[in-house]
């Protein structure tokens, strides 16, 4: 639910009945995220596009596992529950490995990943962090750090565009009071091989 009046699956019909068939999960369930776009349809459109984009396609090179880590962190310093909620969950299933996750929820927690993470990995973290609060501040010498610590500039591209999505995600949710009320947790567009499958599962 959010602070604006939302259509649910049920009530759709036209343009947004047919987007919320590609998007639906298990019993038709809508992620809140996605039915607070109800109201304008098209910008649903557009958020699903990136979102598919920059963490479920198959072109990214980077571990999907970064991506989702780098997901609830930014979500973690933007004060967004919903996004930590959701995207820890997905986290947890990627990992299939609950020590693991232990140890990187505590990173998280603590905005500390020195013990964990280390070269390129850590670096991508620390860039995060910078690009979600204090984005001003990155310069050239910035970007060519991440070369010197092992990323290609494609890569480079991914954490910036994911953690720019995440920025943009996290500020659609918080501005308009969206919860997790009948939400399943942790489900996503799992079929990286194609980008128009927006199905969630």
């Amino acid at each position: 639910m959010s602070w604006i009046k939302e259509i649910s699956y049920d009530e759709a019909t036209g343009q947004l009945k047919k987007i919320y068939d590609r998007v639906k999960g298990p019993n038709n369930t809508i992620d809140n995220v996605l039915s607070i776009h109800s109201l304008r349809p098209h910008t649903l459109v557009g958020h699903m596009s990136l979102y598919k984009n920059v963490l479920h396609n198959a072109n990214n090179t980077l571990p999907k596992w970064y991506l989702e880590t780098l997901g609830t962190y930014v979500s973690t310093l933007n004060q967004c529950d919903y996004c930590v909620q959701h995207h820890s969950a997905g986290l947890k299933r990627l990992l299939n490995d609950d020590r693991r996750y232990e140890q990187f929820v505590t990173c998280i927690q603590n905005d500390n990943f020195d013990t964990v993470f280390e070269g390129r990995l850590l670096a991508g973290l620390h860039y995060a962090k910078q690009l979600t609060l204090s984005h001003t501040t990155i310069t050239e010498e910035t970007i060519q750090d991440l070369r010197i610590k092992g990323f290609d500039d494609g890569e480079i591209l991914e954490v910036n565009q994911l953690v720019s999505y995440f920025n943009y995600v996290n500020r659609t949710v918080v501005g308009l009071g969206v919860d997790t009320a009948g939400d399943i947790l942790g489900l996503s567009p799992n079929d990286s091989t194609d980008a128009e499958n927006w199905s969630h599962s």
